[in-house]
């Protein structure tokens, strides 16, 4: 049996799904479970079961919780409503997503929240890397990776929406300057690789919407491969090779040894980005962007770190991820050795 506060959510799913039209009357929300992982958003998978309960489809619920702590040094996150609308330009463009069936604001019983289908996969890193029912998905999953990215770098700038975050190459680095300040400058090796950056011409791959999160424990995978694509919260225009340099950067290899999402090899990435777009990216290019993620994880590290010390969010997961500040900066002296020799 539910509990009264998982009733409320029922009967307002319930109420959401009809108005926008994905459930008819006499449609009931069950099984409602809340999923484990996700720092910033509220994950629900339950069933929508017809009136004669003969059929039910299964259904995940996307919701920002309230009073959700952020930092004044971050950018705002999208609204959800936005991350519906990117959904929907990157479904259209071939890109495997969840398919948006109602979409609420901050005002409503439910809260801002979206409501999709339900991909089948896993998105456990451990078990994808490890696990013998998906060898087959490892050797395909980095060409369908660059594939799919190919395909949201496709999208046209002119349908994206006004909200996303658009800043010149020297407004990030000035960006990124001013979060380190903010925590004191505390790391030479983070100083050391702005520095760096600063040296370096600005990137010349082309303009386009970059994912921002595009990584493994994003990816919904199945036995033949990519599934489907999750957590639109970092979507912004930016680089392309970014979001390719991002997917192979170490803290999101999980411990596996190839590069690319301790998956794959930059050469399947390459080619699998290079076959649905005219840009085509170097091995180079994308261990420059390593490096800038390398560099955005330590700050996020320092963030995490500050608002667990803060009080403002005194739970566990904002610790753990603070104590993982020396990942990033292991990952940017090596960075720069391979690099910069």
């Amino acid at each position: 049996m539910a509990s009264p506060g998982e009733g409320d959510l029922a009967l307002a799913l319930e109420a959401l799904l009809r108005q926008a039209g994905s459930a008819n009357d006499g449609d009931t929300v069950a099984r409602l479970e809340h999923l484990t992982g996700g720092a910033n958003m509220e994950t629900w998978r339950f069933e929508l079961r017809g009136a004669d309960r003969a059929i039910s489809r299964s259904l995940i619920l996307r919701r920002r919780p309230a009073g959700m702590s952020s930092h004044e040094m971050l950018p705002p996150p999208l609204s959800l409503a936005t991350e519906a609308r990117l959904l929907n330009l990157a479904g259209r463009a071939g890109v495997p997503v969840p398919t948006v069936l109602a979409v609420s604001e901050a005002t409503s019983d439910l809260g801002e929240a979206l409501v999709m289908t339900c991909l089948d996969g896993e998105a456990l890193p451990q078990h994808l890397l490890r696990a013998e029912d998906f060898a087959t998905a490892r050797r395909r999953l980095a060409f369908q990776c660059g594939e799919s990215l190919g395909r949201l770098h496709g999208i046209s700038p002119a349908d994206l929406p006004g909200e996303l975050r658009d800043l010149s190459w020297e407004a990030d680095l000035d960006r990124l300057q001013a979060l380190s300040d903010y925590f004191g400058n505390v790391s030479p090796a983070h100083q050391l690789a702005i520095n760096w950056f600063r040296r370096q011409p600005a990137p010349q791959s082309p303009r386009v919407l970059c994912h921002g999160d595009f990584r493994n424990g994003n990816l919904l995978v199945g036995p033949g491969g990519l599934q489907g694509v999750l957590d639109w919260e970092l979507a912004h225009v930016g680089f392309a090779a970014e979001d390719l340099g991002y997917l192979c950067a170490r803290v999101w290899r999980f411990g596996g040894e190839p590069p690319v999402g301790g998956f794959g090899s930059y050469e399947d990435l390459l080619a699998g980005y290079c076959s649905v777009g005219a840009y085509q990216p170097t091995i180079r290019e994308l261990r420059f962007w390593e490096l800038y993620a390398a560099l955005g994880w330590g700050l996020v590290c320092l963030t995490m770190r500050e608002l667990h010390r803060s009080g403002a969010d005194p739970g566990l997961e904002r610790a753990a991820v603070g104590r993982r500040l020396c990942e990033s900066e292991i990952d940017i002296l090596l960075l720069l050795e391979d690099l910069d020799p």
